[in-house]
């Protein structure tokens, strides 16, 4: 009998324990932390691979040379966004670890306000830090959003010039890398069906390159638009968090004001009996 119920406060332990960890955890930071290396993940994998092949395509159909020099060309910007994406992959990995540990101790504030964990103004601060840079960051991947729409906008112009032709059989669509701005006015790169490059045009419009490289920057497009929306979130718990800590340490000022009066009361009043005791001895 003792030992059914040594092992029924045992359990008890166990599951009050699971609950009180569970109950610590933020989920809606949690849930902004998945969306965001979703989506960082999406945009840096798939965006890394798409210029990849925006690379091939140039090199094997549109027959662009890297200059031997150190000018700056269409190749060398293609290795420098690469270079940026691997930033940018380890910088949000960092600062999803970040937002995770400010929404533990946060929750951890609210929850145990007497507790281990005090609410301090550098807290507060930190809080309000997290704000600003999060809302920079937001700015920032709308904008990465913005530029991963042209290479979208180009390669779907680039599809769509290949099912006009091959659907209605317009001899005078071309491909003019220019009109991108990819190569300078003076270069000519252009493919059309009815000129010298004419294998060239065709072989573009049925390889799986072109087709996997639009696909690859819908899908960095998509990745950019989960990481605007993460922004979001993050902004609106961190906001959250912030106000519930500015009065959560309201709250405890109040609280301590209160006590420390009391005590004053309960001084004056043991004070006076003593008084009171002493006349009338």
């Amino acid at each position: 009998m003792e030992e059914n119920m040594e092992e029924g406060q045992t359990q008890k332990g166990c599951s009050e324990c699971c609950l009180k960890c569970l109950s610590g955890i933020p989920y809606a930071s949690l849930i902004a932390t998945i969306l965001l290396y979703a989506g960082v993940a999406l945009f840096c994998g798939c965006g890394h691979e798409a210029l990849s092949g925006t690379n091939t395509i140039l090199q094997t159909y549109f027959e662009v040379v890297r200059s031997p020099t150190d000018a700056l060309d269409v190749f060398i910007m293609i290795d420098i966004l690469k270079y940026v994406i691997y930033g940018v992959a380890s910088a949000f990995f960092v600062y999803g670890i970040l937002l995770m540990v400010e929404g533990f101790f946060t929750t951890g504030a609210i929850r145990d306000l007497y507790g281990d964990f005090k609410i301090t103004t550098c807290g507060r601060c930190v809080s309000a830090w997290f704000i600003m840079l999060t809302y920079i960051f937001l700015l920032a991947w709308l904008g990465i959003t913005a530029f991963t729409s042209l290479p979208v906008f180009m390669y779907f112009t680039i599809w769509n010039t290949c099912q006009n032709i091959t659907v209605n059989n317009h001899p005078n669509l071309c491909f003019d890398l220019r009109q991108f701005g990819i190569v300078s006015v003076s270069e000519e790169k252009k493919l059309c069906p009815t000129s010298t490059t004419s294998d060239n045009f065709a072989k573009l419009c049925e390889s799986n390159e072109l087709d996997l490289t639009f696909h690859l920057f819908v899908c960095a497009l998509a990745g950019a638009g989960a990481a605007v929306i993460a922004m979001v979130h993050y902004l609106m718990v961190l906001s959250a968090n912030w106000a519930y800590v500015k009065d959560a340490c309201r709250m405890q000022k109040y609280e301590d004001i209160k006590s420390k009066e009391e005590q004053e009361l309960h001084d004056i009043h043991s004070t006076r009996s003593k008084e009171r005791l002493n006349a009338y001895t």
